[in-house]
């Protein structure tokens, strides 16, 4: 009997140590927020006038995500979204200008109609670069990012971003090529297929200052 007692005794001391070291070790961040460069907001453009979008007040979280001038965002410039997003007022302007310069020239030109919603997966998160624990702080986790997987056209045909571009229709892919090109540049990072595998099926979209200043685009 004394035997089972200390046996106990010691197995309760045993998961007393594990539950300290748990509370008391030091754990890898679950994201970097050093270098990382918290956006200026300087909106030119009040998404309102935009389209469909409700403000946002501005908020911060200890970890380091946040936002200010954000906004929900339900469609720009006649293209709704199939979720709401919480961008920034400069995205939401630039997300404007791509529409009306690029998207919407290139459908008519290869489609002879207009994109109607653009298929959003993502946009505010507080999260790591790409969902790794211990890399920086994502620029979603600014609202300076947004993830599109899909365009659907005004007779309903859709073009998706992880089926069309390697093997879809010769039209799907020009599309996907020529507006994803056109986006470096009013986007300062702009990633999709062939960067690596977390955007295999969508165009990462932000506007992230850190690397001189000049775009980056894969």
């Amino acid at each position: 009997m004394g035997q089972r007692l200390n046996l106990s005794f010691a197995t309760a001391l045993t998961f007393a140590a594990f539950l300290s070291a748990c509370s008391t070790g030091v754990e890898k961040p679950y994201f970097r927020t050093e270098g990382v460069a918290t956006p200026v907001s300087n909106c030119s453009v009040d998404p309102q006038s935009l389209g469909r979008a409700e403000p946002v007040a501005d908020f911060t979280d200890p970890s380091g995500c946040g936002a200010r001038r954000a906004y929900r965002v339900y469609d720009v410039s006649g293209i709704s979204f199939s979720q709401p997003a919480l961008i920034r007022c400069e995205l939401a302007d630039t997300l404007a200008e791509w529409i009306a310069g690029t998207v919407q020239p290139r459908a008519k030109a290869i489609y002879g109609q207009k994109i109607a919603s653009f298929k959003v997966v993502a946009s505010y998160s507080c999260r790591p670069r790409n969902g790794k624990s211990g890399a920086k702080l994502s620029e979603h986790g600014m609202a300076n990012a947004i993830d599109i997987a899909g365009f659907t056209l005004q007779d309903g045909r859709e073009i998706n971003v992880e089926r069309d571009w390697y093997s879809g229709p010769a039209d799907n892919r020009t599309f996907l090529r020529a507006i994803r090109s056109e986006a470096c540049g009013p986007f300062h990072t702009v990633l999709g297929p062939g960067a690596d595998i977390e955007h295999r099926d969508h165009f990462h979209l932000d506007l992230q200052r850190e690397r001189g200043g000049g775009p980056y685009c894969r």
